[in-house]
């Protein structure tokens, strides 16, 4: 894994083109059906699939984001950690960019719709509440909020583990037949909790230990 300051400079622009690439596939589809050049590269209903591409790579992203300190801890390569807040801010963008979407391009400028959604609607409860939940620990990534809240930033952002179930919970609602996708994103995340618990419980053991 890199270390010098050059090497990490390189890693972080690559995940940066990375992180992009999707954004930019959309972009040109987008550009593909409204220019006319090609009107079903975006499917039959193209704001759907935006909402739908925008969605799953908001939840990939923030899986990964929850994935570098399981990384971290199992390769003993402490650099990692600095890949963790790009990924988490890139997660929040496209989830910023998938409600976006849906309150412009879907309810068609209506926004005043959107709190009755959220009631009626228990996928659109819990996306929205993931979403919601997301802003405060993207506004507080910066080094300046990390020293001006000391211990509560960790407990502020123990917030994500929340909102990766929510996330899971509104594309396993939003899924009508097949749920095969979805099961691989909640066996995932179960997996980066799991991993998490058993290492609290490890060291709460080792803590206990007669010296």
């Amino acid at each position: 894994m890199p270390r010098t300051a050059p090497a990490v400079i390189a890693a972080k622009a690559a995940v940066h083109a990375l992180a992009l690439a999707p954004l930019a596939w959309l972009a040109w589809q987008f550009w593909r059906v409204y220019s006319g050049a090609d009107i079903d590269a975006l499917g039959a209903d193209p704001v759907a699939e935006m909402e739908h591409f925008l969605g799953i790579w908001a939840l990939r992203i923030l899986l990964l984001t929850l994935a570098v300190t399981p990384l971290r801890q199992l390769t003993g390569q402490p650099v990692l950690l600095r890949f963790r807040r790009m990924l988490g801010l890139y997660a929040f963008a496209y989830a910023s960019l998938h409600f976006a979407v849906y309150l412009v391009l879907d309810l068609g400028g209506y926004w005043a719709q959107v709190f009755e959604e959220i009631v009626k609607r228990p996928y659109i409860t819990v996306g929205f509440a993931a979403w919601l939940l997301l802003v405060p620990l993207a506004i507080t990534s910066t080094q300046g909020w990390i020293r001006r809240l000391g211990r509560r930033w960790a407990k502020l952002h123990r917030l994500v583990y929340a909102i990766a179930v929510l996330a899971v919970l509104h594309f396993w609602w939003v899924v009508k037949s097949d749920y095969r996708e979805p099961l691989l994103y909640a066996a995932f995340l179960a997996l980066l909790l799991g991993w998490r618990a058993w290492r609290w419980f490890a060291r709460r053991r080792a803590a206990s230990r007669p010296s």
